[in-house]
Parts: structure tokens; sequence; C-alpha cells
């Protein structure tokens, strides 16, 4: 793809998995940098991306919206062209019709890293307002090795067999995202 005028219509393009029949996002996609629309299992698009790095990006979505992440179409460029990334996602989601949650109310669960104080218990937020400052830090890496242990064994339940490596500095602050 070398110019914005050779956009692919996005329903002219073939669905591919988002898992392969090994469990992994395709390889082929490491340091390809393009433009990524996701699909739900019954194929209604959750969110348009773009990115240098389309496997990266995959499996952080994946991570944090594993529920929605069922199929994929894509449409890769050479080199890093923000504007004409922009104007295929654009063109895709004007395609759609209609503005995709992961694109609008639901942008920052599927670009964002994972908060786990909203996830805490009844127990650990009145422990969290009762606690100092170092004690509130303790307890969110505690609350954020527990949704971690949550989330990995959703991974695998629906199938991912990829290495998940949450990043350690993150989770004092209560935050997890992919290292």
């Amino acid at each position: 793809m070398t110019n914005p005028t050779e956009i692919p219509p996005l329903n002219s393009l073939d669905y591919i998995s988002y898992l392969d029949e090994n469990g992994r996002i395709p390889d082929l996609l490491q340091g390809q940098i393009g433009v990524y629309a996701i699909f739900n299992q019954d194929k209604i698009l959750q969110y348009v991306g773009y990115s240098r790095d389309i496997y990266l990006s995959l499996k952080q979505h994946f991570v944090r919206q594993y529920q929605g992440c069922y199929w994929l179409k894509l449409q890769t460029i050479t080199r890093p062209n923000r504007t004409i990334l922009e104007e295929i996602k654009a063109a895709w989601i004007a395609e759609n019709g209609s503005i995709p949650l992961g694109n609008a109310e639901d942008e920052i669960l599927w670009n964002h890293p994972i908060q786990v104080k909203p996830l805490m218990t009844a127990e650990e937020k009145i422990a969290y307002e009762n606690n100092d400052e170092i004690g509130q830090e303790k307890l969110l890496k505690q609350v954020a090795r527990r949704v971690e242990e949550q989330i990995l064994t959703q991974l695998q339940e629906r199938g991912l067999q990829e290495e998940i490596r949450f990043n350690p500095k993150l989770k004092s602050n209560g935050l997890l995202d992919l290292k």
C-alpha cells in the first residue's frame, strides 16, 4: 500500500482468527505496521486501531478485552505514516456505520492499563482506606496479583497459549499492563 487512495474496504478483507490453532496470536504480525479491526465472536466490530507493531497491540488488547477478540481484519503498510493509518482507520469506522464501542465509551478499556482498584473486594477497600501510603501500595500490589491470576486463568480458558508477563513495577500503583 503506497497511497491513501488504495484504502481497501473493510468488508473486502478476509477474517483472520485472533488465535491460531496453537492458541497464539499470528506470529507473522510481529513488527508489522498497519491498521487492524477487531471483531467479537459474532463478527461485530469492537475496535479499530493502528500500530507500529500490530502483534504487540493485539496482545495488549487481548489481555484487556479478550471477550471481544475473536476475529481480525487488517491492512499493513511498509513504512510508518500516521496520516495513511488514520485515514484507513477513519474509512473503516465510517464504513461500519457507527463508532465501535472500543473507539468510543469503552476506549479506556481497550487502550489503557487495567486498573485494579475498582476490582477490590469490600474487605480490601476497607483495608485500603485504613492504611498509610506504604500499606496502600502493598495492598494494591496484592490486589493486582489476585486480578492477574484471574486474568491469566480466563485467557487460558479462552485458549491462549502465549506467555503473558505483566510489568511488576506498575502493580504497586494498582495497574496491570504487559511488560
